[in-house]
Parts: structure tokens; C-alpha cells; sequence
């Protein structure tokens, strides 16, 4: 089958990143011609497709007047994406077209042009940007779900991306206009790795009969178990405000024994260091290792003895609990959106009230003074992985909406 797979970065940034390059290197195993399509950016890895990316938009860095308004209006609609994609689609002729993260950079311009050659688009929600314009349903007051029934006005009233008027009036607008001119009519299928996320999108108006929950796969020949551990844990992924880093911290404050290793980077970093360097409780057990990636980070994890992922935020199937899971390693989790569809409570780790450093710190407590729950735990993990969360798996699940998708558009 001739698949074309979309993703706005062509670099691993994120676990949709991942599940982006793991999908493709998965496909063409089994003997099927992949096509990619995406963004330009000095981090890429190599494509023969390259030439059809579109050029790298950074909305960090901008700081011209006319690029600030250029770039804001190909989050509307992107005519560059239409136009290369247009190229691709005319020369390679893919079946099926399989989006990841396309929103903002290659826009929503990009699902006219699947209509204009008939090609079905299968779309993986690796978060709730479709029915959410911030795409994580959060706010600086918490959980917010005020864009349910398309009242992405909201989107103005609470400045709800990046605490900006002018970046909250560019989202309604893109909301707006996908909502009217129907652009979530134009994605045949949607895909969801987590549970959570099926049923939140069913809530806020999405066809039940056009969505399914298919969880992640890892390659786990890539993780070699190890139930033996240092003297610490750890948290990696992102230092941001979603992923509920301070109150981990203010747990910290009441457990003791194994030291806590942060490792990661984001927008908190330095005010993380400040929080740490100013408590002498908080200096002696907790330490930041920064980014890590590969086999550095791989080694950093398997000799830990648990992971904590503290979100406050609807996380979806995140890749950090399955690559410990992998390893077998057990986390502490909050019980929000789609983390205990992994995180099975008493047996591949403990849930906890998502923001609640008391409950945290219990749970905490409750691992490291039992060790042997710690190895049974990742054994349970390790296991649930082999079942669950092979590629073979995945592969005969993600066939069989490729399928499907190509049946409904031969019966029209």
C-alpha cells in the first residue's frame, strides 16, 4: 500500500515525533512505500521528499512585524502547504494519507487538497487540538473545557494560547473557519491512543462511528528489562506548567530515601533551578540532569526504580510510561485523561489525585518501602507491553483502518 504520512516536524520533538517515524519504519517493514510530507528545519533527519516540505516557520523567534502577521495567517490557511502538497500528491499518488500534528504550520489548507484527489485521510489525535483551540483544554485556572459547542469565542475571552489577545484572536479565527467549513468532515477516521481521548472528542461533537481507540506501540527489542535499580527515580519529559512539576517538588519536600533526577528541559527549567537551590530540603534530593536522549537517557532509565509523571492536563498514551513499561520500570501517575490506561493502578504502578502533593508523596513513600512491589510492578509492565503493544499488533489494527477508509471511499 502507498501510505503518504504527515507530521509538522521532521525531527523527534515530542512523542507524536515517535510515533511519527516508529509508524513509518513499522510500514515499510512489512513492505508497504511510505511518503512523507512535512516541515523544513536544520534538526530534520534525511528524505527523498525533502523538496516538498514546506519552509520552517518558528513562532518563538519571529520578531518582524510582517512575519508575525504572514505566519499568523498560515495558521488560518497555508497556501504554501496547499501548493507543495498539491506537487506531491500529483506525481506520487499515495491510497492513504495519515495525518499526525499538521495544525498551525501546515493548516488545515492541507485536507482540501486530499478532497481534490480523493485520497482518505486517517488522522491520529495525538492531542485535543480538533475540538480545543489551545489543544490541551487547560488554562492558567486549570481544566477548561468553555470551547465545547464550538464556542471558540473563549478561546478570546481567556486568552487561552500563550496568555496573548493577539494569538487567542488568530485561534478562534482558524477554529472558526475549520468549524464552518467542516474540515473535520474531510478526515475519514480518527485514531486515539488513549481511551480518554475516544470518549472526550465523542463529548464535544465528533462522530463515535469515524473514531477509535488503538493504543501506542514501542519496538521493545529496543529495551533490554532490568528489575535491578539505583537509589533514585526519576520525571522525564518536558519542564512545563502541564506537567505538573511543582507539585511533584512540593511532594518531594515529604518523602524520603531515593533521590528524585529530573531530566529534561522546557519553559520551567530556570525557575525550577531557582525553587531548588533556595530549599536545603529540596537541594539535597532533588537534582536536574537536563536533556538527554539515546543511550544516555536509555541507561539513566533502567537503572532507576520508578518513574512519576505528575501531569495536570488530559495526557494521552504517553511514550515516557511505555518506554519504562518497557524497561521494566513502574510509574507513579496521575489519574487524569488517558495515563491510567497504562498506569494500572497496583499492578504497573500507583495513580494519584492529579494535583495533590500529599497523595503524591504517599504513593511515593508507599514504593520505595517495598522494593519487591517495585520489581513485580516492572515485571507486570514488561509484560503488559508483549501483549498489548507489539508493532505486530498495531500494524494489523492500523491495516485495518487503512481499509476501511479505502472501502468507504470505493462505495461512495
Amino acid at each position: 500500500m502507498k501510505v503518504l504520512n504527515v507530521n509538522k516536524y521532521f525531527y523527534i520533538k515530542g512523542g507524536a515525533e515517535t510515533y511519527y517515524f516508529e509508524l513509518t519504519n513499522m510500514l515499510r517493514k512489512h513492505g508497504n512505500e511510505v511518503m512523507e510530507f512535512s516541515m523544513k528545519h536544520e534538526n530534520n533527519f534525511e528524505s527523498k521528499y525533502s523538496k516538498y516540505f514546506i519552509n520552517n516557520i518558528d513562532y518563538y523567534t519571529q520578531t518582524k512585524p510582517y512575519q508575525k502577521v504572514n505566519n499568523a495567517l498560515k495558521i488560518i490557511y497555508s497556501r504554501e502547504a496547499k501548493r507543495k502538497l498539491n506537487a506531491l500528491l500529483s506525481k506520487e499518488k499515495p491510497e492513504v494519507a495519515h495525518l499526525q500534528n499538521f495544525h498551525h504550520q501546515l493548516s488545515t489548507s492541507i485536507l482540501d487538497v486530499f478532497e481534490k484527489y480523493d485520497i482518505p485521510v486517517v488522522y491520529t489525535a495525538h492531542d485535543l487540538k480538533l475540538v480545543c483551540g489551545n489543544y490541551k483544554m487547560l488554562t492558567d485556572e486549570g481544566i477548561c473545557e468553555a470551547c465545547k459547542g464550538h464556542k471558540y469565542e473563549n478561546c478570546i475571552k481567556k486568552r487561552c494560547v500563550k496568555n496573548s489577545l493577539a494569538n487567542s484572536v488568530i485561534t478562534y479565527l482558524e477554529m472558526t473557519r475549520a468549524y464552518k467549513k467542516k474540515m473535520i468532515d474531510k478526515i475519514d477516521y480518527i485514531v486515539t491512543p488513549s481511551r480518554f481521548y475516544r470518549d472526550k472528542m465523542i463529548e464535544f461533537g465528533v462522530d463515535s462511528d469515524k473514531i477509535e481507540f488503538i493504543p501506542n506501540f514501542i519496538d521493545q527489542s529496543n529495551y533490554v528489562p532490568c528489575y535491578e535499580s539505583d537509589d533514585y527515580f526519576v520525571y522525564f519529559g518536558r519542564l512545563a506548567e502541564e506537567k505538573g512539576i511543582f507539585t511533584l517538588l512540593d511532594a518531594m519536600k515529604m518523602v524520603g530515601g531515593p533521590k528524585l533526577y529530573l531530566i529534561g528541559g522546557g519553559p520551567l527549567e530556570a525557575e525550577i533551578k531557582r525553587r531548588v537551590e533556595l530549599d536545603s530540603t529540596l537541594k539535597k534530593r532533588v537534582e536536574l540532569l537536563g536533556y538527554k536522549k539515546g543511550e544516555e537517557l536509555k541507561d539513566l532509565l533502567k537503572r532507576a526504580k520508578f518513574n512519576i509523571l505528575p501531569s495536570e492536563w488530559y495526557e494521552n498514551g504517553p511514550y515516557s510510561v511505555l518506554e519504562m513499561m518497557c524497561l521494566g520500570k513502574p510509574t507513579i501517575g496521575a489519574n487524569i485523561g488517558g495515563i491510567p490506561d497504562l498506569v494500572r493502578n497496583g499492578e504497573c504502578g500507583y495513580l494519584f489525585e492529579s494535583g495533590n502533593y500529599k497523595d503524591l508523596a504517599a504513593k511515593i513513600n508507599m514504593l520505595c518501602e517495598n522494593p519487591d512491589d517495585i520489581v513485580s510492578m516492572g515485571k507486570n509492565c514488561r509484560k503488559v507491553i508483549e501483549q498489548e503493544h507489539t508493532a505486530d499488533v498495531y500494524y494489523e489494527r492500523i491495516m485495518n483502518v487503512y481499509n476501511k477508509v479505502l472501502e468507504k471511499k470505493k462505495n461512495k
